[in-house]
């Protein structure tokens, strides 16, 4: 018996083992073809699943014409989505939207097809399509962001701005857990402290055209200096208005941090003819980082075979073309704007991959561009994880330029 246990165990095992390894076996052969080929086919594969999403979304589209959820014992199109063909929420509900959208507006489908417009996109502009606005309205949205689709929709349907205030939020009530009896509690064992909760990101929301709703959780230390501020403004803002007073602040902290970064200054003590650019110093001048930060108009320069240039505008570093280490000097003709990724880009090029790899962090971590509206770097967003984090208010601010 135990032998006949055995056997069917080990030949479990067998196969499992097999699956494990058809399934490494994609991977395995991704990491042997070049890296034209590997773009090349990342490329098709997206082409391939464009053309399955627009044809996914027009079956979708039919089955809710049709009513055909209800033979099989669904109440909606939604229901039938999501408990039978086990979509998420949010997938049935951006398919089914597009779907019902594209019988007036066949074009979805077709921008779907072949890219020129995402899922998301599709959907945030479906409630405002009509026959007179979808010729001038789609070719606006063709290859725009989420973000950029929703500056377009509140051009055409704007909305009044919101007013400024701030709101103490309530105290979080921590759950109790459940007292174990007594016989099974251990002393002298140290629990760990509860993990904080996660902070919701800031909310910028477009209205209208140039006016944007600005929320998020700030601190009490922060809510003080606000009502100090506003106080101290009260001879340039008479009113009080949060959003002057809040774009003023940032306005000033921008141009302190720019001058000790790129700079920028209204009275330089050194022109650029008369600055020292020979490589006798890694340290680059003040007048050359301002020619360069305003040639290449605070935005990575890398521009790629097909002349497509790099969109990122965060954590830029001064790159130099020939590297310092090698003789190149500080001229503003031998140093541009690079983000990280086209720094390392560039590094490995000069030096080679296994030389950089020694400078790089440990693999395993994953991370995402930050958001196209992000408050942290211009000193706005305030942590509540501090001692007084019970004491955080919503601030919300209205009617403010963009940032």
């Amino acid at each position: 018996m135990k032998k006949k246990i055995l056997f069917f165990s080990n030949k479990g095992r067998k196969a499992a083992n097999k699956v494990v390894y058809r399934s490494m076996t994609p991977q395995l052969q991704l990491e042997s073809i070049s890296n034209e080929e590997l773009l090349r086919r990342l490329s098709k594969l997206l082409q391939q699943s464009r053309r399955a999403e627009s044809e996914l979304v027009a079956h979708i589209g039919e089955v809710d014409r049709r009513r055909l959820y209800a033979r099989v014992a669904s109440p909606s199109m939604f229901a039938y989505c999501t408990e039978v063909l086990h979509l998420s929420e949010s997938e049935a509900y951006l398919r089914i939207l597009v779907a019902r959208s594209a019988r007036e507006h066949p074009i979805l489908l077709m921008m779907l097809g072949d890219g020129r417009l995402h899922l998301t996109g599709a959907a945030k502009l479906a409630p405002h399509l009509t026959e007179t606005n979808q010729d001038t309205l789609l070719p606006r949205a063709v290859h725009k962001t989420k973000r950029q689709i929703e500056e377009l929709i509140a051009e055409l349907a704007p909305r009044p701005d919101v007013a400024a205030k701030i709101r103490k939020l309530p105290e979080r009530r921590d759950k109790i857990a459940p007292t174990a009896p007594p016989q099974l509690l251990r002393p002298n064992v140290a629990r760990p402290p509860p993990a904080p909760p996660p902070q919701k990101p800031a909310v910028v929301e477009p209205l209208a055209p140039a006016r944007f709703k600005v929320a998020f959780t700030a601190s009490a230390d922060l809510r003080d200096k606000l009502a100090r501020l506003r106080v101290l403004m009260r001879s340039s803002v008479p009113d009080g208005n949060l959003a002057v007073i809040i774009e003023e602040a940032v306005t000033e902290k921008l141009e302190r941090i720019e001058s000790r970064r790129f700079g920028k200054t209204n009275a330089p003590r050194k022109s650029l003819e008369e600055t020292d650019t020979s490589p006798s110093s890694r340290h680059i001048p003040a007048a050359v980082k301002r020619a360069v930060h305003e040639r290449d108009g605070d935005r990575c320069r890398f521009v790629d075979k097909q002349g497509r240039r790099c969109s990122e505008r965060d954590d830029l570093e001064f790159h130099h073309l020939r590297p310092f280490g090698r003789g190149g000097d500080n001229s503003p003709q031998n140093i541009q704007l690079a983000c990280p990724a086209h720094n390392g880009y560039h590094a490995e090029r000069d030096y080679g991959k296994e030389v950089m790899e020694k400078y790089r962090r440990p693999p395993g971590g994953v991370s995402e561009p930050a958001p196209i509206y992000r408050l942290g770097n211009l000193g706005v967003h305030a942590h509540a994880g501090t001692r007084k984090s019970r004491e955080g208010s919503w601030i919300s601010v209205g009617s403010a330029p963009s940032l």
